[in-house]
């Protein structure tokens, strides 16, 4: 019979200490000081900084008299959750928009926000798992920023993270995820995500001359 292994309370004490993500010890150790470098930016003050992950998706459009159809929400409520790891809030419509048929106080949306840590655990699994599964992938669009350095992408289905089987789905559905940023610029913003590793769309290679 095996011998039973006995641990001190100080080795489980920090073995359940929280482990910061990865991608947050890389930006804190070795992107700040290649800020820095780069960009002239010495105030920790003045450094851009990752604020959130907003993951939406828009169900305005499938409501059927007064409501979103119950396999449409629920599909889309489980997506969220399941990626997440968070319950989606619901997006009310602000004012009526007769050309959508939509109207002030229907559901448009449901949105979850990432924040911390949870929002470099999404971020890690969306670069290195998901974006490999988009199908025909070449690179994300690396000029999809606003003029705060927010970057922003569509996916046209949920499948593409391995969490959630469409073969159990009756609803398929895409989703907008932004990345928003602080005290930042789109290359600012361009520059700290391609050092985290998000592959971005390789500028095309013109060939030689003969």
């Amino acid at each position: 019979m095996a011998k039973k292994v006995q641990y001190d309370q100080a080795t489980i004490d920090e073995a359940l200490k929280p482990q910061t993500p990865r991608l947050k010890k890389m930006y804190d150790e070795v992107i700040r000081g290649k800020i820095s470098e780069q960009f002239g930016i010495s105030n920790k003050m003045a450094m851009p900084k990752f604020e959130k992950i907003t993951v939406n998706v828009n169900v305005g459009r499938h409501i059927d008299g007064t409501k979103v159809p119950a396999n449409i929400r629920d599909a889309v409520v489980h997506t969220l959750t399941t990626i997440t790891g968070q319950k989606p809030q619901m997006i009310l419509a602000k004012k009526s928009v007769s050309n959508f048929k939509v109207r002030e106080g229907y559901v448009t949306a449901y949105k979850v926000t990432l924040r911390r840590e949870h929002m470099w655990h999404f971020l890690d699994r969306f670069m290195n798992i998901a974006t490999p599964r988009i199908k025909d992938f070449r690179g994300l669009n690396n000029k999809a920023f606003d003029r705060q350095g927010s970057y922003s992408i569509g996916l046209t289905e949920q499948g593409v993270f391995p969490e959630i089987n469409m073969a159990e789905q009756n609803f398929t559905h895409g989703m907008n995820i932004n990345f928003s940023f602080s005290n930042s610029t789109p290359e600012l913003s361009k520059f700290i995500l391609t050092e985290l590793g998000m592959p971005f769309k390789k500028p095309a290679v013109k060939g030689k001359k003969n």
